[in-house]
């Protein structure tokens, strides 16, 4: 494991976390015909689902809190959270805006708009959840991919198109592979805490609202999108991809969408390098 303060600064298709998908109104104005990916800033952490902005399953471990089971203001923790990853290491997640036809709001960074898709992702060593599964720990040399979330009506390529941004902002910054712990069909078992075997009765442990059946991805879409078991589990297997391979990845999925966006006989909301549109 990293430890927390020294960070290199360059180094699912099944719905990845079922709670953020009911958890927050969905923003669907007439006018929406796509939406833009963008890094997360920190001033759009308001945008994120009610469940994201208050799930600490990640960014806690349950074993070091004693009797405490939720905090006061999850919400408040996880804002603080983001913030110390942002000013220690830099970016950590990439968010789906909706965007306008037309209007001035086109540009979604000006927009107060609900995101309708999320990723977030940190090192290794300031994700202390990251600690308590058995195929831990994650390689030294990885970024660790921790939550995702689509809203309801979104198309299937949005949660691809998230973590196609993800690959290409941590290609840029110089990270050699991208890891994530999966959840498998067989962990519904494991729902009820007190029965759970011992090796993983730290992971799923609830804290508060969030449970690992709420806030993992499934392993399932992380093998759909070209990840790699590299820590067998009958329940959580630790996943991996390569970035070194990444680019060719991406390339596909770019020129997926490009196919949906002819089909479709829609324009892309904007171009450049490292930037992936997906079209509602």
């Amino acid at each position: 494991m990293q430890d927390g303060r020294n960070w290199p600064t360059t180094p699912t298709l099944s719905y990845p976390g079922r709670a953020a998908l009911g958890s927050s109104t969905v923003w669907r104005p007439e006018s929406v015909v796509s939406a833009r990916i963008t890094p997360l800033r920190l001033e759009c952490f308001e945008q994120l689902p009610k469940h994201a902005r208050r799930c600490v399953f990640w960014e806690v471990d349950p074993t070091a809190l004693g009797r405490d089971d939720r905090f006061a203001d999850p919400e408040f923790e996880k804002e603080a959270w983001l913030s110390m990853v942002m000013l220690e290491w830099g970016a950590c997640g990439q968010i789906a805006v909706p965007v306008r036809e037309h209007g001035d709001d086109q540009d979604p960074e000006h927009s107060e708009a609900p995101c309708v898709g999320y990723a977030l992702y940190a090192p290794p060593g300031a994700v202390p959840r990251a600690g308590s599964f058995p195929t831990s720990p994650v390689s030294p040399d990885a970024v660790l991919l921790t939550s995702m979330g689509v809203e309801p009506g979104q198309p299937d390529t949005l949660a691809r198109s998230l973590v196609a941004q993800a690959v290409a902002d941590l290609i840029r910054r110089g990270v050699r592979a991208l890891e994530a712990f999966g959840r498998t069909a067989e962990a519904e078992e494991l729902v009820d805490h007190r029965t759970a075997p011992p090796d993983v009765r730290s992971v799923v442990q609830p804290f508060g609202d969030c449970s690992f059946d709420q806030c993992m991805t499934g392993a399932d879409f992380l093998l759909d999108i070209g990840f790699t078991v590299v820590a067998p589990h009958r329940y959580f297997p630790r996943l991996r991809l390569e970035l070194d391979q990444g680019l060719g990845w991406k390339a596909e999925v770019e020129a997926a969408l490009d196919r949906l966006l002819q089909s479709e006989q829609l324009e892309p909301v904007g171009t450049g390098a490292g930037r992936v549109d997906a079209t509602g």
